[in-house]
């Protein structure tokens, strides 16, 4: 008789645990969820705009944005990796709290205005999808010190004689920090990023920032 009630209360405390956990899931957002890892943290930027508008990194701040590398005269993959892009800005084009940075890696060519009719070419909404130049040394050590998306060490080399091509995606949470790299020319990785982004969107501001680095020191 003692086994049978001692059976029944740890039955009844595991069905409160488990309501309990149900209902925290519901109530608080990302309970339950595993969080991506904090890999880098986002240096301090000032770019222009597609609309000749100066963007720095407060522009951003609480917001929620995936940045990438091309330039609009490539015939590579900087037109699959946008065009990859284009569902995830239909998906959340009508969130506040979320952008897309399309940074140029050939600012000599990429004016505010080349990149303005890219912009227009692609019938985008820009108040959600930046297209961003600047100098070349600035936007590369961004690329590489921000947001991972080339090894540091090539800083070392003749700006002049560089020229950065990538696939590789950030994803940047509101705090500035980057949670992830995805491959742009993948589907199953661009799927993963849609949903890590909705993830993002509800994950509270942290006021921890981190400055790790996957390349190393």
């Amino acid at each position: 008789m003692k086994n049978k009630k001692l059976l029944f209360y740890l039955g009844f405390f595991l069905l409160l645990v488990i309501g309990f956990y149900v209902a925290l899931t519901q109530v608080i957002p990302g309970f339950g969820k595993a969080k991506l890892p904090v890999i880098n943290n986002v240096r301090s930027f000032h770019f222009v705009n597609q609309d000749g508008k100066a963007i720095s990194e407060r522009d951003v701040e609480g917001k929620v944005y995936v940045a990438e590398y091309f330039f609009t005269t490539c015939k590579s993959i900087c037109p699959i990796m946008n065009r990859n892009l284009l569902p995830i800005h239909e998906q959340f084009k009508n969130e506040p709290g979320f952008l897309i940075l399309s940074h140029t890696c050939d600012p000599e060519t990429d004016s505010s205005a080349r990149l303005k009719v890219y912009a227009d070419s692609m019938k985008i909404d820009t108040e959600h999808w930046w297209f961003l130049t600047g100098s070349k040394d600035s936007l590369y050590s961004t690329a590489r010190n921000s947001y991972l998306l080339d090894d540091p060490k090539n800083n070392l080399q003749n700006i002049d004689q560089q020229f950065l091509h990538t696939q590789f995606f950030a994803l940047v949470d509101k705090s500035g920090r980057v949670r992830k790299i995805y491959d742009g020319l993948k589907k199953e990785e661009l799927e993963t990023l849609k949903k890590d982004i909705a993830d993002l969107l509800v994950e509270p501001v942290s006021q921890t920032r981190f400055s790790n680095n996957i390349f190393g020191n």
